[in-house]
């Protein structure tokens, strides 16, 4: 067959290159299908002063660990895009730039899988579905009713304040893109109006050093899902919020309060010109502070079992307390000139006619490797550690999918030679 492979790689972000290093390695033939170019997340769908919130000695890709001079800063959009194409190179990666894969099924007595793509038809003995699971920006359906004079854009569109109209900016969301596109607008002078969701938010410098170094030397990184409080619920909590910026700290809301950002509830709703908040902001902070001082309670604990010698820090003390919440805002006379909506993203996996799928649409696995002989998935959030859609983490959890496929194929070639005795495959 003209257009096989042996294994055929859908993506080609980091967890698509990470498999394609172990197969390289192991010698297993495979080509990958990347949508854009190498690094198109990276480069198209961050703003300009995106950069890493956890350091650069957790980038760790297989056989490329963190090649600068500064492995306690955060890399920069540019430097990112930059660490994942010089990647690819490193091992000649056989990555098909441009390929856009629209089906993915499997059929015939021989579980050969049929692939539909941009470059025509494919089959392969394996797939490795490694598109992540940020695919659709997911916007509230409320914002058709906002009036056409206000911009409207994905924190995935956004790039920087110049790019907006003169005016107040609402941001719609506090995970980490929300607070740290709030914030890089408030740096600017911008008036910020910001809706406060449940997000927690994570401490930066703790007793002495990054939380992320002592969360590592904890071993909270190596935790697997199935060992984890909240097991599988896990995937569906939104990121801590921190920032790298400026040789990384904490984002604290309620200082950025008392520096002129206005601070709201959750967003509800848009009726008849009004836009509208819940009345949960001070439990929504709240809720944050609790997290980040679990976290250093957490420290303390680790700190003390293990005798450690580490300077002492005092609680954290709120700097601003809410007192009177806005519930509504009037949309034109607020001045508000644009919104940017940071409410994340959906998945979807329609494209995958293959029934391995829960009543959401999570591929259902274990650790990536799915109930459907020699299909996979990689570098979904929690697909196996905090890690695994991350550089950190993504290194382990390929080599186990390359591992299988190996042994897979390995497997296959005997059952091929019965199919073939049977007449199941043509010759």
């Amino acid at each position: 067959m003209n257009n096989h492979y042996p294994v055929i790689v859908i993506g080609g972000g980091q967890a698509g290159l990470a498999v394609s290093y172990n197969l390289k390695q192991a010698g297993v033939d495979h080509v990958v299908f990347e949508k854009n170019r190498i690094g198109h997340a990276w480069r198209n769908e961050r703003w300009d002063s995106f950069c890493l919130v956890t350091p650069n000695w957790q980038c760790r890709l297989p056989g490329f660990p963190y090649q600068g001079d500064d492995s306690h800063g955060f890399m920069q959009k540019d430097e990112i895009v930059k660490y994942v194409e010089d990647y690819a190179k490193s091992f000649d990666a056989p990555v098909k730039e441009g390929v856009d894969v629209s089906r993915v099924r499997q059929s015939g007595a021989a579980e050969v899988f049929e692939i539909t793509s941009s470059l025509g038809e494919h089959t392969a003995d394996q797939v490795v579905i490694a598109a992540g699971g940020y695919h659709r920006p997911n916007v509230p359906r409320s914002a058709e009713r906002l009036p056409a004079s206000i911009m409207q854009l994905h924190s995935s569109e956004y790039r920087n304040a110049e790019s907006l109209p003169e005016g107040a900016v609402l941001v719609v969301g506090t995970g980490q893109s929300g607070c740290q596109i709030a914030e890089d607008l408030h740096f600017t002078g911008r008036q910020v109006h910001l809706a406060v969701g449940n997000a927690p938010r994570s401490p930066r410098l703790y007793r002495g050093k990054d939380v992320v170094a002592w969360l590592e030397e904890m071993g909270y990184y190596d935790l697997p899902i199935d060992e984890h409080p909240k097991k599988d619920t896990v995937r569906t909590k939104t990121n801590h919020y921190v920032t790298g910026r400026d040789g990384g700290r904490e984002i604290d809301l309620r200082k950025l309060s008392l520096e002129g950002m206005r601070l709201y509830g959750r967003f509800e709703d848009i009726r008849d010109g009004y836009l509208k908040f819940g009345n949960d902001l001070k439990g929504n902070l709240d809720h944050a502070d609790e997290v980040a001082e679990s976290i250093k309670s957490s420290i303390d604990s680790y700190i003390k079992e293990k005798q450690i010698s580490a300077p002492v820090e005092p609680p954290y003390e709120p700097v601003w307390e809410p007192s009177d919440p806005v519930l509504e805002l009037a949309c034109e006379e607020t001045g508000i000139a644009a919104v940017v909506w940071c409410t994340g993203f959906q998945s979807d996996f329609r494209w995958i006619e293959i029934p391995v799928f829960d009543g959401k649409g999570y591929p259902g696995h274990q650790r990536g490797v799915t109930s459907v002989r020699g299909l996979y998935f990689l570098g979904l959030p929690w697909l196996h550690t905090w890690g695994s859609a991350r550089f950190s983490g993504i290194a382990p959890d390929a080599a186990h999918v390359a591992d299988r496929i190996a042994l897979n194929l390995r497997a296959r070639q005997p059952r091929a030679a019965s199919l073939l005795n049977e007449g199941a495959i043509g010759s």
